[in-house]
């Protein structure tokens, strides 16, 4: 089964700003079993992730086309993953790791803005939120950015701005339904 691809949301790592995080530490920390310190999920949480140096690196591979496949689906936010595309930059915790903090250096930023406006001209109708601003993301402070201002910042049309109404509870219910049963919040 393959869902429309509806949705793309940004994740920052919430580690200690100016650390490294790896594509394989992504995949440890989601994958690995909890006796071995990961989540124990089936499959890392974020399809792509910006380093720190601004390098984009692929997790789950993506074929372009307008629909989620099975093996595409990673575990971003319950309810929004088999019909969205989840993006992780390296960051968003001050450095002593206590408070949340847009960490995003300016290669970050650059990679993200290039990424988003790849998507969104790829997929016209795709909209991009902040994974603190979805339905289910249970006041969770990722990515440690407001996203729609910085969308606005960097001219994204309104339209492929999440808002409140743009996600009912029953769109997320039916789209929950609908996707991996072993879906797991990031």
């Amino acid at each position: 089964m393959n869902n429309k691809l509806n949705y793309l949301v940004i994740h920052c790592t919430a580690t200690p700003e100016g650390r490294n995080v790896s594509k394989e530490d992504i995949i440890r920390w989601h994958t690995n079993p909890v006796h071995l310190g990961g989540r124990g999920w089936n499959r890392p949480g974020y399809a792509d992730m910006v380093y720190l140096n601004g390098d984009l690196v692929n997790i789950i591979p993506y074929n372009t086309d307008d629909f989620v496949d099975q093996w595409e689906i990673s575990n971003g936010v319950v309810g929004l993953n088999g019909n969205a595309r989840h993006i992780v930059y390296a960051g968003g915790m001050d450095a002593e790791n206590k408070k949340a903090k847009d960490t995003r250096t300016k290669e970050q930023l650059d990679t993200l803005k290039v990424y988003v406006k790849f998507m969104i001209k790829r997929h016209p109708r795709i909209v991009v939120l902040g994974h603190n601003e979805a339905p289910n993301a249970n006041g969770k402070a990722c990515p440690s950015f407001h996203v729609g201002d910085w969308l606005r910042s960097i001219r994204v049309s309104e339209a492929n701005i999440y808002n409140k109404a743009v996600v009912s509870t029953e769109e997320v219910a039916k789209v929950s339904t609908e996707t991996n049963s072993t879906e797991a919040e990031a």
